[in-house]
């Protein structure tokens, strides 16, 4: 896991050419090829910067061999978490659709659960529309379901989807 202040606690920010490797033009690469628009859960680049800028903020990019992309254009997939005493929260996950079910979302999740747990975290959270078909990769994950916000979503035709929170002991 990453944090753009340098202090990753598993080395040093990504390096291609000798120069840092931007985890914010990765992320929105992934992002931009990830999320449907229709459910409007994608980020811009402002939230996605703002949220890095945070020192609770930490990140973790995959190429599609799983190992630490090169360059942004090389980056298959992201999570990205908040920090805080005893429990962290899954911000965003995505792997691009040509990557999806090869194993790399279980990997970057086992990658974020690692890093937190050496950091002492108890409890990862993560909130998910309800008909978002990655529940099957947070259940195999040992996430269960917590709590649910009625109506939560809205969706553009003005219709409403349910909120579930999901947790998972370390």
């Amino acid at each position: 896991m990453n944090d753009l202040s340098g202090q990753d606690p598993d080395g040093p920010l990504q390096e291609a050419a000798g120069e840092p490797l931007d985890p914010l033009a990765a992320i929105m690469l992934v992002m931009e090829a990830s999320f449907d628009p229709r459910w409007g859960e994608a980020w811009n680049e402002r939230q996605v910067a703002s949220s890095l800028a945070m020192p609770s903020t930490r990140y973790v990019l995959v190429a599609a061999d799983g190992s630490e992309p090169q360059s942004p254009q090389e980056t298959a997939g992201f999570a990205m978490t908040r920090a805080a005493p005893g429990e962290e929260e899954l911000l965003l996950i995505a792997v691009r659709p040509e990557h999806r079910r090869s194993g790399l979302g279980a990997h970057l999740l086992d990658i974020l659960s690692g890093s937190a747990r050496e950091r002492g975290v108890e409890r990862i959270f993560l909130e998910m529309r309800e008909n978002n078909p990655a529940v099957s990769l947070y259940d195999a994950a040992g996430f269960a379901p917590i709590g649910r916000r009625k109506a939560y979503y809205k969706l553009s035709d003005g219709s409403r989807l349910d909120a579930i929170t999901f947790a998972r002991t370390l």
